[in-house]
C-alpha cells in the first residue's frame, strides 16, 4: 500500500503526517516542510482537519484510524494514553498501574518514547510522579505548550 506524506503547520512547529489510505502511521515534528505529497487519501485529509481543530481548541479527542506497529506492551500503554482526558495528566506510575504492571514505570517511559503518533496518542499528558514535566522527545517546551493549550480549552 502506498505511503504518503503531508505537513501540518502548527503553532509549535511543522508536523509531518505519514500514512496510508487506511490509517496514520506516524506524526513527527520536523524542520523540513518540503516533500509533501499532492494527492492525499481521505484518511490523511481527515487527520489534518482534526489536527487543525485540536490546535484551534475545538477538538479534544481524535478519531482517525491508526496503524500501530509496536509490542503488545507498547500498544497497551498507547491505548491507556488515549484514555487520559484532554487537559489532564497522569504519571508514568499511574499508566503502569493502569496497564497492570505497577512496577513498569520505566517501561512505560520507553513506550512513551517510542510513541509514533504524538498528539493523537497524547504522550505529552504523562508527567513525573513529582508533577514535573519530563521526557518529551520533541522538547519539554512543546510539552508545556500542549498542556497549557489543553488547559486553556478544558471545560
Amino acid at each position: 500500500m502506498q505511503t504518503v506524506r503531508a505537513i501540518y503547520k502548527s503553532e509549535i512547529g511543522p508536523l509531518e503526517v505519514i500514512g496510508q489510505q487506511n490509517g496514520i502511521l506516524t506524526i513527527t515534528f520536523v524542520e523540513d516542510e518540503s516533500g509533501a505529497d499532492r494527492f492525499l487519501p481521505a484518511c490523511i485529509k481527515e487527520c489534518l482537519r482534526q489536527l487543525d481543530e485540536y490546535f484551534k481548541g475545538k477538538r479534544k479527542k481524535f478519531s482517525v484510524p491508526l496503524l500501530l506497529d509496536g509490542t503488545d506492551f507498547q500498544k497497551a500503554v498507547w491505548r491507556q494514553l488515549q484514555r487520559i482526558p484532554f487537559g489532564q495528566t497522569a504519571s508514568y506510575g499511574d499508566v503502569a498501574r493502569a496497564v497492570g504492571s505497577p512496577q513498569a514505570f520505566r517501561a512505560v517511559g520507553n513506550a512513551n518514547n517510542k510513541n509514533p503518533i504524538p498528539l493523537i496518542i497524547p504522550c505529552h499528558r504523562v508527567i513525573g510522579s513529582d508533577g514535573k514535566l519530563v521526557g518529551f522527545g520533541s522538547g519539554i517546551w512543546r510539552k508545556e505548550w500542549l498542556l497549557d493549550h489543553e488547559k486553556s480549552f478544558r471545560q
